[in-house]
């Protein structure tokens, strides 16, 4: 049985887990685990999710799964929650994530010195915490595993379940949620979006960005200062 979990927490994007969650939950063999602390419900882009296991008790997993979302920047500063993180990053196969998850997985030491996939927006901010930031839409490093933003969660998810499984199995999955992307616009990154549309996006992110950058440096130069970030994983 392979055990893979999905730890929550406020401010989450829905889709950065519900994606995979649905394609691993088709996996043989697999058990998939949303957990927040406490078991607290967590609220996600106007959808509340119950029922989730206490993540305090969990102590172990062969998949870590770390969404993103903006609600990242709050999980980073909850240092129980980064604990938590970190010990079951420790005793995973894959400790991996999706989005902006990979920079909850840099703060905890995980992605020192590796490559690693993000949301396009906030990938440059990896180097805060050693992290090396890749364009990429699926990064293997090692064990480690990230995906890009939000959608790309689908995408990574059939390439952890081909890297555990096989491809077989990966591809009779993607058939069977009936997986065949056929995008109405070429917009879904910073190199295609027509220039105006990029332009105009990135002028109404960069107020926030700028707070957004100011916390992690912060929080960054705390870990620092605690020297809580530690080596990265050993590859299996």
């Amino acid at each position: 049985m392979t055990t893979v979990i999905i730890p929550l927490y406020e401010g989450v994007t829905q889709l950065d887990f519900t994606g995979p969650h649905q394609m691993l939950s088709l996996a043989p063999g697999t058990r998939v685990v949303a957990a927040s602390l406490g078991g607290k419900k967590i609220r996600a882009n106007g959808l509340t999710f119950e029922d989730l296991e206490d993540l305090s008790g969990i102590d172990q997993c062969d998949v870590l799964l770390v969404p993103g979302g903006r609600g990242c920047l709050d999980a980073i500063e909850n240092e129980r929650f980064l604990a938590k993180i970190r010990q079951l990053a420790a005793t995973a196969s894959f400790p991996t994530s999706v989005c902006t998850g990979s920079l909850i997985l840099a703060a905890a030491g995980i992605l020192n010195g590796r490559r690693s996939a993000c949301h396009w927006a906030w990938r440059h901010m990896l180097t805060a915490f050693g992290a090396i930031p890749d364009p990429g839409r699926i990064v293997r490093d090692g064990n480690i595993l990230t995906g890009g933003g939000v959608t790309a969660g689908i995408d990574f998810s059939l390439a952890l379940i081909a890297e555990i499984m096989g491809s077989d199995v990966a591809q009779t999955i993607q058939l069977q949620i009936e997986y065949a992307p056929q995008p109405p616009f070429d917009s879904g990154s910073p190199e295609v979006a027509p220039a105006s549309i990029f332009k105009a996006l990135k002028e109404h992110m960069e107020p926030q960005f700028a707070l957004y950058e100011k916390r992690i440096e912060v929080a960054a130069s705390r870990l620092r200062g605690q020297e809580q970030i530690g080596p990265a994983i050993v590859n299996i």
